[in-house]
């Protein structure tokens, strides 16, 4: 592995994997334009599991891959490069031209011209992945959100809200929702050792690699420290969540309704049915999950204002 805030990977082969209907769709002519300009090779996704498999591909032989688009490619891209074991000698870059664009806010990058400045003179750091049932995702894993309720999801509000947007349409889709009964189990110290966290309903199960769930839109997590952000939202079906204020404040950290931790692993069992998951926007569904960080795994390029530690301001 190489040092932190170093490049690393090879030298050799730039591609660019674009999504072309991710977001507006107004990026396209820019990104490619960008992109060629920068020595890429773009490569534009027409069907399902072109991302993941152009990844794939391109990383025996290439030194850095970017991803054009939203958190879903971005997760597509970095499974294809662990498909390919390259995830050593691949550096990843991300190009923000989806709606919400979580993920690239919280490594700093603020949009499509400065991605490709940080591309060529930003830092190179380290940072965690996690998984779900050995599936990666790079971002979050969120129980309880429905395919249905995402594939309605408004763009406006993904980027208003953030993931707190599929909660908000799975809520209207559903009406009343049936709350989860959940067994939330986390390791506890370097032994290994599992202690019962949390038994009960809940509305929904939040975990956060390099996000927060928080009433901000936006709330980098320490992507670098091994650890989950783990967050359980209790039955709180009195409360009326349709509008954004509210999903905001049940979010808050003073919220009656919440359960927070902090752990580098954690099983979740349902005790009724099935459970859907949504890792970086892609759908899982499961009864027992078990979710792991694997620390400092993926090289990535990082903005200016990218914190390794935002509780204490590092860079």
């Amino acid at each position: 592995m190489c040092p932190e805030g170093t490049a690393g990977g090879r030298v050799d082969g730039r591609v660019l994997i674009l999504n072309p209907v991710s977001g507006s769709q107004s990026h396209v002519d820019t990104v490619v334009e960008l992109g060629t300009e920068h020595d890429f090779d773009v490569r534009k996704t027409e069907k399902r599991g072109d991302a993941k498999r152009f990844a794939r591909d391109a990383a025996p032989d290439a030194g850095l891959i970017a991803a054009g688009g939203g958190d879903g490619t971005v997760n597509k891209v970095v499974n294809g490069i662990a498909a390919a074991n390259e995830l050593e000698t691949t550096t990843v870059a991300v190009v923000p031209a989806g709606t919400g664009n979580n993920f690239a806010t919280n490594i700093g990058i603020q949009g499509i011209n400065h991605a490709f400045r940080v591309i060529e003179e930003g830092r190179r750091r380290w940072i965690d992945l996690g998984t779900a049932n050995d599936q990666i995702f790079v971002n979050s894993c969120v129980g309880g959100i429905t395919a249905e309720a995402s594939s309605k999801t408004e763009s406006e509000s993904k980027a208003n809200l953030g993931v707190l947007a599929y909660v908000k349409s799975m809520l209207a889709t559903m009406g009343s929702f049936d709350s989860l009964p959940l067994q939330v189990e986390t390791a506890s110290g370097s032994n290994g050792n599992r202690s019962q966290a949390w038994d009960g309903r809940a509305m929904f199960v939040l975990i956060g690699n390099c996000r927060r769930f928080t009433g901000a839109r936006t709330a980098q997590a320490n992507v670098e420290d091994g650890l989950l952000e783990v967050t359980i939202v209790e039955d709180a079906a009195a409360m009326n969540l349709l509008s954004d204020a509210a999903l905001q404040r049940l979010l808050g950290r003073d919220s009656n309704y919440v359960v927070r931790r902090r752990a580098p692993s954690l099983v979740i069992e349902s005790n009724r049915d099935a459970i859907t998951y949504s890792l970086d926007g892609e759908i899982l569904e499961a009864h027992s999950l078990r979710l792991e960080t694997v620390p400092r795994t993926l090289q990535i390029a990082v903005g200016e204002n990218y914190q390794s530690d935002p509780d204490t301001g590092i860079f």
